[in-house]
């Protein structure tokens, strides 16, 4: 769950540090109800409409884990930093719910299989994702999806995971993947954007 504010040094940034700060972003916090709305809105299209078994990778605060839970799902939600993790149960206490300190590369879920996978803004940071991808692909089970929400920020240096890469990378493990652009919904990120920022929904 990474803003183009980070993109640039997400790599190396500290996460423990910056928690406290996280929410701050309109998109991170979703404190503002029409940006809350939106990315409600979107998770509904994206996700089953039943409740299912939803793991949350790079889950930050766990903003887009409350939407899901919100609408029935089964969150278990991983990220590296002890300090969003802190944030992320607060959050969603007395919620269907679990959060882990782990890598989104290899979530600390063992053999436990899920029906979706929702990683945003996470996978371009990873120095494999071709392989991150085919390991994601076994953590999900027969018949369901990745939701993965990426991009490309900045003009001088751009760093991100273009959707054309995205989907070439998917093709040879998903059954059908299709993107939806999200640069124009300025309501997702709290303000006008002209950076490439989209969304692939993949079925397994």
């Amino acid at each position: 769950m990474r803003k183009k504010s980070d993109e640039a040094t997400a790599p190396g940034v500290d996460w423990d540090a910056a928690a406290a700060a996280f929410d701050e972003e309109p998109d991170h916090g979703l404190r503002d109800p029409a940006v809350r709305a939106a990315w409600a809105r979107r998770l509904r299209a994206w996700l089953p409409e039943r409740g299912c078994d939803l793991l949350d990778l790079g889950c930050g605060t766990g903003s887009l884990s409350l939407l899901a839970a919100e609408q029935g799902h089964r969150v278990t939600g991983v990220d590296l930093s002890p300090s969003m993790i802190d944030l992320a149960r607060a959050k969603l206490a007395g919620r269907d719910a679990v959060f882990l300190r782990g890598d989104a590369a290899a979530p600390p879920v063992g053999e436990q299989r899920f029906d979706t996978l929702l990683v945003r803004h996470v996978l371009w940071t990873l120095p494999d994702p071709a392989r991150v991808l085919r390991h994601w692909r076994g953590l999900v089970r027969p018949g369901g999806r990745l939701v993965l929400v990426e991009g490309v920020w900045g003009t001088v240096t751009p760093v991100g995971i273009p959707a054309d890469r995205l989907t070439a990378l998917l093709t040879p493990l998903t059954e059908h993947a299709r993107v939806e652009r999200l640069s124009q919904d300025a309501a997702l990120w709290g303000e006008a954007v002209t950076d490439e920022r989209y969304a692939v929904v993949a079925t397994v």
